[in-house]
């Protein structure tokens, strides 16, 4: 009897023990796979981040002039849109950021429409990018930005009181950096996101795991110019609930939404060029 007594226990105590051993593996398991996801988030977040497009660069640019821009890490550029007839003057200027798997080729077309205004627009290229030497990242495409305005700021042809920066997706932070360090007179924003860490919350990376934060919500805290934020309704990659927060951040905002997604929004120029005229710009 005594025997079997003892027999039973040690049974009762292995098939307790199985359990509790299939629950440490498991754990163990989960454990090394979300280390090893935050490990790849960390050391990729860059090249995730700043897919510079290959292959597509034009052989030439058109009409648009190229504007060099020393560095600390080389020499970005950028591309000059002036209006086609002369002005009496100095004219007003946009600098345009654009988004992450962009080029700043891309947008000449597009930005044409802006010197039938007689305005002029200089689109930035990012460091990493294009004909742009160094590598991207937040403080290069900042410097690089800085860069662009006081070379806007030095030439003749440009009206130094009347300089925008105006940023899509990823250029936005760049864009409301410049605009809060600079004091422009106005800033505009299209489909872009509060920060890169809450942008990087929906695919479970904590914040502080990001390197390149491009806290535009933080920098619009130091703006108190006119600004337009457009963002579109259909968007799943920066949600409109972000751009609804930018547009919160800055008395007397203006914000429009569109009925597109992320990369397939129109631009609302008249909508723009008339925010440009009663912020005194335009």
């Amino acid at each position: 009897m005594t025997r079997a007594r003892d027999l039973r226990r040690r049974l009762q105590v292995c098939s307790s023990a199985a359990p509790m051993s299939r629950f440490g593996f498991v754990a163990l398991a989960i454990a090394l796979i979300a280390a090893a996801y935050l490990a790849v988030l960390y050391l990729a977040q860059r090249s995730l981040l700043f897919p510079a497009p290959v292959n597509r660069l034009p052989a030439d640019t058109g009409r648009a002039e190229i504007v060099r821009l020393p560095l600390a890490g080389g020499e970005a550029q950028a591309l000059l849109l002036v209006p086609a007839e002369v002005p009496a003057g100095p004219v007003p200027l946009l600098i345009f950021m654009h988004g992450n798997a962009e080029l700043a080729d891309d947008w000449v077309p597009v930005f044409e429409e802006v010197t039938t205004w007689g305005m002029a627009a200089l689109l930035l290229e990012y460091p990493g990018y294009g004909r742009s030497a160094g590598r991207p990242s937040e403080p290069s495409i900042n410097e690089a930005a800085a860069a662009a305005y006081d070379w806007a700021q030095a030439d003749p042809r440009i009206d130094a009181k009347r300089i925008v920066p105006y940023g899509r997706s990823l250029g936005g932070g760049a864009a409301a950096r410049l605009a809060a360090d600079r004091k422009t007179p106005a800033l505009i924003l299209e489909s872009s996101f509060t920060s890169v860490a809450d942008f990087a919350a929906q695919f479970l990376a904590p914040a502080f795991l990001v390197r390149d934060r491009f806290d535009t919500l933080g920098a619009l805290s130091a703006f108190r110019g006119p600004l337009l934020v457009v963002h579109g309704s259909l968007d799943t990659i920066v949600p409109i609930a972000q751009g609804r927060a930018l547009a919160a951040a800055v008395p007397g905002a203006r914000f429009h939404e569109v009925p597109c997604g992320h990369n397939d929004c129109p631009r609302p120029w008249y909508l723009i060029r008339q925010f440009l005229e009663e912020s005194g710009v335009q």
